[in-house]
């Protein structure tokens, strides 16, 4: 009989270990030897100076999943073969990840999937059901592992971290809250600070998917403090060419609809990036879908400047650092183009 080939995506969860051991049961279940094949896919490319990083703990998790395959195939006939997927690609959303692990398992001749119910490849939201989808949609069998979830209530802060991450969101929004209105005013002060806990009590924890990083996350901080007139400025010039334009008697607009695949991950860096266009005049955010931005530009300058990059380097500053700001716009690297508007 054949060997069975199986491919097992992997990411940081709570039951991944189950699926290694799903995958090695189920795989000796159907042939007496099993050819199996983990893979972690990274959502960044190899020139991201946090790359380095994620590629460590990517082999570190493939050499821990090693172990458990070695461990759970006991004397069984068992080859174990390890890979990280887009080191010298871009990874967007379900769509791409579904095309990578395709491409993957049909240059090795691999016959199903198994995945982790609580699959999530770097990003702040699940991607199974998305994913689901999309492995249906190209015709690539899977199985989702029968794993045992660990019961998701408790109190509100039961950690450290937990309450590093309220702590963080919540001086975060109130900083956020005091840009825009009066810093010196009670009424301001009081109503920013309200805002802000409830800001930081719902969505506290889906804003920060990974621990702080009790060093990163304070320099961030300057970092942003840095970012605001920086994005003063970007406002002030918007609306100085929007005024422009709408005071020509030809009114020389192009409402255009563009789609950039934005160089920063999802979450805050995304939702940053996305409200800082908004705030933007001349540009408006209709969706931000995993690293990807469909933006409404009002005149042509207002697009040009998103096809430059100048608000995406600066959040890359503000989340990543000075090295992570040196890199191509999105017009040198292909990565906006015109989806719709009144000259298409």
């Amino acid at each position: 009989m054949a060997a069975e080939r199986i491919l097992v995506p992997l990411s940081e969860t709570v039951t991944v270990r189950q699926t290694v051991g799903y995958a090695v049961r189920s795989g000796l279940e159907r042939a007496d030897s099993l050819e199996c094949h983990l893979v972690v896919a990274l959502p960044y490319d190899v020139d991201a100076p946090e790359s380095g990083l994620h590629e460590r703990d990517a082999r570190e998790l493939l050499s821990r999943a090693r172990n458990w395959v070695e461990e759970d195939a006991g004397g069984a006939n068992v080859t174990v073969e390890t890979a990280i997927l887009g080191s010298n690609e871009y990874l967007f959303g379900p769509r791409d990840y579904a095309e990578s692990f395709e491409s993957y398992a049909d240059d090795r001749g691999i016959d199903r999937l198994v995945i982790d119910p609580e699959y999530q490849p770097g990003v702040t939201a699940q991607l199974l059901q998305p994913l689901e989808r999309e492995l249906e949609r190209i015709g690539l069998a899977y199985d989702e592992a029968p794993v045992e979830r660990p019961a998701r209530h408790g109190r509100l802060v039961t950690t450290r971290e937990g309450f590093n991450r309220l702590f963080t969101t919540f001086w975060i929004s109130f900083g956020f809250y005091l840009v825009l209105g009066d810093p010196f005013y009670w009424f301001d002060l009081l109503t920013g600070a309200a805002v802000a806990a409830i800001v930081a009590v719902s969505l506290g924890r889906v804003t920060f998917a990974q621990a702080l990083d009790p060093v990163e996350s304070p320099l961030r901080t300057v970092r942003f403090v840095l970012y605001i007139p920086y994005l003063l400025w970007e406002i002030l010039k918007a609306n100085i060419a929007v005024s422009a334009v709408i005071l020509r008697p030809s009114m020389p607009i192009e409402p255009t609809l563009t789609r950039v695949n934005a160089r920063v991950r999802g979450g805050l860096p995304l939702t940053a990036l996305a409200n800082s266009i908004t705030l933007t005049p001349g540009t408006l955010t209709v969706r931000a879908t995993d690293q990807q931005l469909i933006v409404h530009t009002l005149i042509p300058a207002a697009r040009e400047d998103l096809f430059d990059g100048g608000l995406e380097r600066a959040i890359r500053f503000v989340f990543y650092g000075r090295d992570a700001a040196a890199i191509e716009s999105p017009r040198e690297r292909d990565d906006a183009e015109i989806v719709g508007g009144d000259e298409l």
